[in-house]
């Protein structure tokens, strides 16, 4: 039988007690989540010698989560990724938000949602266990309007399948777009790069950006340059190229807009570690998936168990839609009204070949 375990983590700084919940399958794969961020603090999985590892970067203590976390495992929201000018206008009204990337609004504010803490609960089944966390995002909190309320299931089933589940409703039209914000390295060791990493992204096509990360409003083909993922390569095949999007995100840290839109749950991408024999196999009903290669991790932030995670030694697939989509009215409507509901489903399957 799976079972779910609750344990207490830590305390932040407003004196709110985390709690750390152990979810483990029969197959002996653990994943841990604390209540601050929802964020997960480590995953293990097993190569294909059946040694079981964590291929989660992340930290050792909560301090370090409140302090410097650059998004390690996270729920994301109200709004994964950027907004450019940190400003959108909803039914004629302009609303500003915090300018906390420069410029522009990042992953939802100065205190978004990986910076409060979750209320919890448990469920637990003979093929899977799930954890519940639920927020309320008050209205105008970092800017947005209407009280959001927000749910997210974490679900380990017997099959190796890790689903992230996004619920949310407000009672004021807003903007919605929630992530989880995972740094993979399926090696299971943080002192590897993800270059030797072979991935397939289902899309054909890139969002490119300006200097300041912000997605110019064009659909680009990724035939024939580097962000073409659509048949299996090593992430570091392309990643130093001579192309100027890539030395815009010093490496990877774009959106892919992906195939099958509209079509609900579905297979988005394949990553496979040969060395380790692990592979991660995504699934989503999102129109997008941001990559990123940790192009900004530069050897200051500890690592689990002593040393520096350094640039390149995890990799995100963020799914969600696109960047700055309030301000791109051609991009799929990140709009939720009152009364209607969103809702978002990501699943990372995980096996061995």
């Amino acid at each position: 039988m799976p079972t779910i375990q609750k344990s207490e983590y830590g305390t932040t700084p407003e004196g709110e007690r985390v709690d750390l919940y152990t979810l483990k399958n029969s197959n002996e794969v653990t994943v841990d989540i604390i209540t601050y961020g929802g964020i997960i603090t480590s995953l293990n999985v097993p190569n294909k010698q059946g040694d079981l590892e964590n291929i989660v970067l992340g930290y050792d203590s909560l301090d370090l989560y409140v302090e410097k976390n650059p998004f390690f495992g996270a729920l994301v929201g109200r709004y994964g990724n950027r907004i450019g000018g940190a400003k959108f206008t909803l039914e004629g009204v302009e609303y500003s938000l915090a300018k906390n990337n420069g410029d522009n609004h990042l992953h939802g504010g100065k205190k978004g949602f990986d910076k409060v803490v979750w209320k919890a609960s448990e469920e637990k089944e003979e093929d899977f266990v799930a954890l519940k966390l639920s927020y309320t995002s008050k209205d105008m909190e970092e800017g947005y309007p209407g009280n959001l309320d927000v749910l997210v299931t974490y679900i380990l089933t017997n099959d190796d399948i890790l689903k992230v589940l996004y619920e949310a409703t407000t009672d004021k039209t807003t903007i919605v777009n929630l992530t989880q914000h995972s740094y993979f390295n399926l090696s299971g060791d943080f002192s590897k790069t993800i270059l030797d990493h072979e991935m397939m992204l289902n899309a054909d096509h890139y969002l490119p950006v300006d200097n300041e990360l912000i997605p110019l409003g064009e659909l680009a083909p990724v035939e024939g340059t580097p962000f073409d993922f659509t048949t299996p390569k090593p992430i570091g095949t392309d990643i130093e190229k001579d192309h100027e999007q890539l030395k815009i995100g010093l490496g990877y840290d774009h959106c892919w807009v992906l195939n099958g839109q509209n079509t609900g749950l579905r297979s988005i991408a394949r990553v496979h570690h040969p060395e380790s024999g692990r592979v991660m196999e995504v699934f989503s009903t999102e129109p997008g998936v941001q990559f990123y290669t940790s192009n900004f991790l530069d050897g200051t932030l500890p690592k689990k168990g002593g040393g520096f995670y350094a640039q390149r030694s995890g990799f995100c697939l963020e799914t969600q839609h696109y960047p700055d989509s309030p301000n791109k009215p051609d991009y799929p409507s990140v709009v939720l009204n009152a009364g209607d509901k969103y809702t978002s489903e990501t699943s990372f399957q995980f096996s061995v070949e």
